[in-house]
């Protein structure tokens, strides 16, 4: 078995890689959205900041909710914790000091990228200084998964990246459905009017999901099959099952997973029993809510069962310490 702290930064490195690649994804599908859609059915830039959970901390920082702020914020701000930078650098440090663990070149990639981003956050002030950045940002990131995926052992450790990639793509996934799907719900009885079909596509753009839905589903881009893919494909790897269903992979080949295993139970029961033909936009944020929370029951037993061992270790031989030094004080 690894050591705990080691696990640990490696689980949250591949967590950060993944919400910096989730974060660029949605900010560049937004922009393209806005240029498709009239303005009056165009979304704006607030369901970005809704889907990041971040709305509470850009309103203490920005008085409007336009283009320029909403990337700022979301791309380069040192005081939002989830802007990509921020999530590059986190990534970075975790791995800096688990650089023996890990495959050379995943170093080497994300070092470059880290500073990439930090050198030229100068571009994302005009669209297409943006879309290049960002571009290069997912496809930077979906070079260290590729890197880490071909060059490092399958082993213990391995897991424990597969254990923060897909925990953080099934969180994404929930947000991005609960607001953007959210949005368009109440329109379901009326697949066809005029623009939802581009709205659900974006849905499945933010995801990656665009291809490969048009590929098995093989019916027009409209809400029933877009959320029923979403929640329920087991092949599609950014789908809310397909991430479960690695994790429970992971999971059982690890010791003491068995708490960690019976709340994933319940998230998968919750996920495949699922019927998106039956909901409505407040049941749809009542169930998305319940799996974000399942989600991050998932990780708070993911931590007590692993990631904290060293610390309980170092608690009880302070208390050890300190126990003895009162009997002697006492003697």
């Amino acid at each position: 078995m690894i050591l705990s702290r080691v696990a640990e930064r490696i689980y949250w490195m591949a967590r950060y890689i993944e919400r910096a690649e989730n974060t660029a994804r949605i900010i560049m599908v937004n922009s393209n959205l806005l240029l498709d859609l009239p303005k009056g059915i165009a979304p704006g830039w607030e369901p970005i900041i809704t889907i990041t959970g971040s709305s509470d901390l850009f309103s203490e920082h920005y008085a409007e909710v336009d283009e320029r702020s909403v990337a700022k914020f979301l791309i380069s701000d040192k005081l939002n914790p989830g802007s990509i930078l921020n999530s590059l650098l986190s990534a970075r440090e975790n791995l800096r000091t688990t650089r023996a663990i890990v495959p050379r070149g995943t170093w080497e990639v994300l070092n470059d990228l880290h500073y990439y981003a930090e050198e030229n956050k100068s571009k994302i002030l005009s669209r297409k200084g943006r879309y290049e950045y960002l571009t290069h940002i997912i496809r930077s990131c979906q070079l260290i998964a590729g890197n880490i995926s071909g060059s490092m052992s399958h082993d213990q450790t391995y897991e424990f990246v597969r254990l923060g990639r897909s925990l953080e793509r099934a969180d994404m996934t929930t947000r991005v459905l609960e607001v953007r799907a959210g949005n368009l719900l109440p329109k379901l009885a009326d697949e066809f009017k005029p623009f939802d079909d581009i709205q659900w596509k974006s849905i499945l753009e933010s995801l990656a999901a665009y291809q490969m839905y048009r590929r098995h589903v093989h019916v027009r881009v409209k809400g029933s099959a877009v959320m029923s893919y979403l929640l329920q494909d087991k092949q599609f790897p950014r789908s809310i099952a397909h991430c479960v269903n690695e994790v429970e992979n992971c999971l059982r080949s690890l010791p003491d997973s068995d708490d960690a295993l019976r709340t994933l139970g319940h998230l998968q029961r919750l996920v495949f029993e699922a019927d998106e033909k039956d909901m409505g936009r407040k049941m749809l944020n009542k169930f998305m809510s319940k799996l974000q929370v399942t989600l991050g029951q998932v990780h708070d037993q993911l931590s007590l069962a692993y990631y904290q061992t060293d610390r309980i270790k170092e608690e009880l031989v302070e208390t050890k310490e300190s126990s003895k030094d009162r009997k002697e004080f006492a003697a």
